[in-house]
């Protein structure tokens, strides 16, 4: 049996006021094309088809012609929710894209409430243990939150979600070619930085035992750097569909083209690389050659990020590398040597902002800024938890 695997496309993409979405379709179209060529049995999407859970509609529209285009080369797909996805919207229109010969998952179920998802081939059975991205909101009760401190709270999602993908390995015959299909953080794994950081650590970093052994092969979604996981089982996430920021600029995107027989591990995936069609680059330069080092760039199909060194600020810096490559840069960093001195300060204790951390997550889950208001109320609420806390330790 032959299958794609495939994740991350967060179609509906902006960086920097660039929308993302004309570039993750080119990238489609392509991955459709080679999905044709190679006569792949079934297409698997490990999650984050979408950038939010409310995406415009050009976003739905090209996902949904992608999904018309396996139809007609009567090519299956199997999808399931990531964290940028929205769960319930998955599972209301399941039974829609049904009819185009998909079957998606919104939110993590057990065996016996569909959990497990069995897809005929022209190869023979498949059946995919699919585990949407879990939420610790979903997995944890209110009674759970005000008698557990954090370090409970940690373990007993954990548990949960350990629970979930050995129930869905209980599931696997051996009549077909048994799959598991998760959206989730593994220990260890190399983060592009473009990923939410809330749902990549902490909590949401498991260790690669939870995942079944008896797999023959994991797709897993959410890390956007194409990898193996060396575990048991032949584990791999096959990253971002196209250099999403700039921590991932000159990476290679593509997909996991997987063969597998009845039985047996899959044999090794071969990465099939999909060409970006505005590649994503980093310029690092000083004040003194940063016209020459820029001049090259100016035919970059791409976008350009700039780092520039410098001792002071300097006032128009920013306009005049844009004269040179235009709305190519999305993105001008200067930087001072005693910014730098600070920042590895701060990396070295490890020290944790709860405001900042508070202003990330809005950024990075709702795209917005938090009021003044809101951040002024969340800090009130934070010392006062913090100030119980102490009381009674």
């Amino acid at each position: 049996m032959r299958l794609i695997h495939t994740s991350d496309w967060h179609l509906g993409r902006h960086l920097k006021g660039k929308d993302r979405t004309p570039e993750i379709e080119f990238a489609l179209h392509e991955l459709l094309r080679q999905a044709k060529e190679l006569e792949v049995d079934a297409v698997l999407i490990a999650g984050d088809i979408f950038e939010t859970p409310n995406p415009p509609s050009d976003a739905e529209r090209v996902a949904y012609q992608f999904f018309e285009g396996l139809r007609s080369a009567k090519i299956p797909a199997i999808a399931i929710a990531g964290n940028h996805d929205s769960a319930s919207r998955f599972d209301g229109i399941a039974n829609l894209l049904s009819l185009a010969g998909v079957q998606i998952l919104g939110k993590p179920r057990r065996v016996n409430q569909g959990g497990l998802i069995t897809q005929e081939t022209p190869n023979g059975k498949l059946r995919v243990a699919a585990m949407p991205f879990a939420s610790e909101r979903r997995l944890l009760t209110v009674e759970n939150l005000w008698t557990m401190d954090q370090l409970q709270q940690i373990q007993h999602y954990r548990d949960r979600v350990d629970y979930l993908l050995k129930n869905l390995a209980s599931g696997f015959q051996d009549d077909s070619v048994n799959i598991l299909m998760a959206h989730l953080t593994i220990d260890g794994a190399r983060l592009a930085n473009s990923e939410a950081r809330h749902h990549t650590k902490e909590t949401y970093a498991l260790a690669g035992q939870s995942l079944p052994a008896e797999a023959q092969y994991i797709a897993l979604g959410h890390i956007h750097k194409s990898q193996e996981i060396p575990i048991a089982a032949p584990t791999y996430y096959s990253g971002s569909l196209i250099q999403v920021d700039f921590g991932e600029a000159e990476e290679d995107k593509g997909f996991y083209l997987i063969d597998v027989e009845l039985g047996s591990p899959a044999k090794k995936p071969e990465f099939i690389s999909i060409p970006c069609q505005k590649p994503l680059k980093i310029v690092e330069c000083e004040l003194s050659d940063y016209e020459e080092k820029l001049e090259p760039q100016r035919t970059h199909p791409g976008y350009l990020k700039v780092i520039i060194n410098l001792q002071t600020p300097k006032i128009g810096l920013a306009d005049k590398i844009r004269k040179i490559c235009g709305d190519k840069v999305l993105q001008i960093e200067p930087r001072f040597p005693e910014v730098e001195s600070k920042q590895e300060k701060s990396v070295k204790q490890e020290e944790f902002d709860p405001v900042e951390e508070f202003k990330c997550y809005f950024q990075e889950e709702l795209n917005t800024t938090p009021a003044p208001a809101v951040v002024a109320k969340f800090e009130q609420l934070y010392k006062e938890i913090k100030e119980n806390q102490d009381a009674t330790a």
